[in-house]
């Protein structure tokens, strides 16, 4: 009862700090929010003279600040103003190169872009991101996205999660593992996406499938739910309970009917040749700004690809305005190029956009996202990849509806779906997709057509990634490196690789302290056996141990007298899985390796004995700790064990 108790007390500690961890993320979302509220409209739409540019935006989505144009009717209706809306990228990319490669790291400011900076830390960093930084990349994710830069907010909002998650888990006084600051990070990165997308089972998928290409991180599932039902609460209290876009009426019966269903699988297929050119362009961008470009100094890179971007923009408005001269579409199309890419998927969710300009978007979308994150620009690729695959559905969409006219089809369900897909295949994260489909819609009708194309684009999108700091699978993640080390000691004996006896340096136990102190710093050792003189081991001492003993006046004390008679011990037919395990447990770097049979004599009547536990080499019930005579047969390190697992590794290489 006792047992079930502890375990009890576990869980509800564990489950607060979840939430709690979950409650601080929401607020900081919210704040990331206001501050780019504050900051969109205002770049964009009260300073006249830089565009003029009123952005569309999602349907539900509170407006908490808006700015009247200081002068004229906006962008479009001066050739002056809509070269200035095209600089403004160009100017948010001076503010944030100045800030990003002054007060962060110059290799990890460029390699990173802030989803990047939350996969590296859980599996390269410990789970550890810098407030600094977390706080910096916020500031400057706030500055490109509302200058109009190509990027969205889920990736800096996972980043903040994150941040938040692992500040919490190395607060010293809750003692978390490094394992478990892995998962609050994850989990903390779920909340951030679920806080600021409303979405919460989408983002607490996405905290634990984005890690990987081919895996997730199971473990940190549950964790990840809690930070953010927790984060999605208190994002409503403040932002508004709901999904942000609205939805059109849709027949069901109608889509899952043989012709439709087919449509949305050719999506699915449609999705990855683009996935893969986005994941292909973004890395030649990248590699062109930091790799080629080296004579530029790296703060003004990120204002040479938002010239960039608004170079596209002003291509793709050409573009458009040659074939429809519509200023609600040249409206759709600026929505769709600069910033994230909100308004335009509202826009494509009400199915109103011309072929020209989904078209337009797909190619363009791509190539601006690549620009303002490959040029050192801050922000993510969850929203801009929403944005291709919604161009994209919609796209296929009308093309439906042109081919079939009779059969009353809804473009907006295809840009809806087409969305799920293209960010499965260009994330390798099916799940989350699938439930960001299921939670915008507020509906889960849509199961099976989001599925039909997210199946296909995730099987085929093959090796590519917009995330490169992804692993294949847990196996080639440093943070699960232990595991799969361990995997592999399971068939070897203890007795295998330990030091054997005859090879030990022991300490006598009638030595004084001082003799034992001059023999210590002859040997070059740290720890040694203590010995009677049966050459039984009665306990071991350290050097530090007896520094101490000779502080304190007992220079002249036996070694026996002051040694540590409770000693953590291995056994010979024990796996090196378990004295790994029991090192791990106890914080120390060796165990002396005694004889099985005295542990039942040492249970019954040795003295300071505790903690019976199953042993996994099938010996039975042994002590993990023992005290009293017991034979000496070697010592198992941590050396030895890794010595003997790259023995076993190299054998196993040369039999193929």
């Amino acid at each position: 009862m006792a047992h079930e108790l502890k375990e009890l007390e576990t869980w509800g500690k564990l489950t607060f700090h979840y939430a709690l961890v979950g409650v601080l993320v929401g607020l900081g979302i919210v704040l990331f929010f206001f501050a780019l509220n504050f900051f969109s409209p205002f770049f964009l739409h009260f300073l006249g003279n830089l565009g003029a540019y009123e952005m569309p935006a999602p349907a539900h989505e509170k407006e908490f600040f808006h700015f009247n144009a200081l002068f004229g009717r906006g962008a479009f209706s001066s050739p002056l103003l809509l070269l200035l809306l095209a600089s403004i990228p160009a100017f948010g990319g001076i503010l944030v190169g100045i800030l990003k490669f002054r007060f962060i790291e110059a290799e990890r400011a460029s390699e990173l872009h802030e989803t990047g900076v939350f996969i590296d830390a859980f599996h390269n960093k410990r789970g550890e991101i810098s407030a600094k930084e977390g706080f910096l990349r916020g500031v400057c994710s706030v500055l490109t996205i509302s200058t109009g830069g190509s990027a969205g907010r889920e990736g800096p909002s996972a980043m903040l999660g994150a941040t938040i998650g692992s500040l919490f888990g190395r607060v010293r006084r809750l003692k978390f593992s490094e394992r478990e600051r892995r998962r609050l990070v994850a989990a903390g990165a779920g909340a951030g996406i679920a806080a600021i997308f409303k979405s919460p089972l989408g983002g607490a998928f996405f905290g634990i499938e984005t890690l990987y290409r081919r895996d997730m991180e199971v473990e940190a599932l549950i964790p990840a739910l809690i930070c953010s039902i927790s984060a999605y609460i208190v994002s409503c209290s403040f932002l508004g309970l709901g999904h942000i876009y609205e939805m059109r009426e849709y027949d069901i019966n109608f889509l899952l009917k043989p012709i439709p269903l087919a449509f949305f699988l050719i999506l699915g297929m449609l999705c990855v040749p683009f996935s893969i050119f986005f994941a292909h362009i973004s890395a030649l961008v990248k590699d062109f700004f930091f790799r080629r470009l080296k004579r530029v100094p790296n703060y003004f890179k990120p204002a040479l690809g938002g010239l960039s971007v608004g170079g596209v923009f002003l291509l793709s408005y050409l573009f458009v305005s040659a074939l429809s001269g519509d200023e609600d579409a040249e409206l759709a199309l600026t929505s769709g190029i600069l910033g994230g890419g909100y308004g335009f998927i509202q826009l494509a969710f009400y199915g109103n956009l011309s072929l020209a300009v989904l078209v337009c978007v797909a190619v363009a979308k791509i190539l601006a996202t690549s620009l303002t994150l490959g040029s050192g620009g801050s922000g993510g690729s969850f929203i801009p990849s929403l944005t291709v695959g919604a161009a994209l559905g919609g796209m296929l969409g009308e093309i439906f509806r042109m081919l079939f006219p009779g059969m009353g089809a809804e473009p907006w369900v295809f840009a809806l779906v087409g969305a799920a897909a293209f960010f499965a295949a260009a994330a390798n994260a099916p799940l989350t997709s699938l439930f960001v489909v299921c939670e915008i819609s507020g509906s889960y009708e849509l199961f099976v057509p989001a599925l039909l194309a997210i199946v296909p684009a995730y099987m085929l999108s093959g090796k590519w990634t917009i995330y490169p700091e992804q692993t294949e699978t847990r196996r080639e993640s440093p943070a699960h490196r232990r595991e799969f080390f361990v995997d592999l000691l399971e068939g070897i004996r203890v007795a295998e690789a330990c030091t054997k006896a005859k090879d030990l340096i022991t300490i006598p136990e009638d030595m004084t302290v001082a003799e034992a102190l001059h023999f210590a710093e002859e040997h070059g050792h740290v720890v040694y056996p203590v010995v009677n003189e049966w050459k039984k081991m009665v306990g071991i001492v350290s050097i530090p141990d007896l520094e101490r003993a000779r502080e304190e006046g007992k220079s002249d004390a036996r070694v026996g007298e002051i040694c540590v008679r409770e000693v953590v011990v291995a056994y010979p037919d024990e796996f090196l899985e378990d004295a790994l395990q029991r090192m791990e447990k106890y914080g120390v770097g060796r165990l002396p390796v005694v004889k099985r049979e005295d542990a039942t004599a040492s249970a019954a009547g040795g003295a300071g004995s505790r903690g019976m536990v199953s042993s996994s080499s099938g010996g039975g019930e042994v002590q993990e700790k023992r005290s009293g005579e017991m034979e000496l047969l070697g010592i198992i390190t941590r050396a030895d064990i890794i010595r003997e697992h790259c023995r076993r590794r190299s054998l196993i290489y040369r039999s193929f």
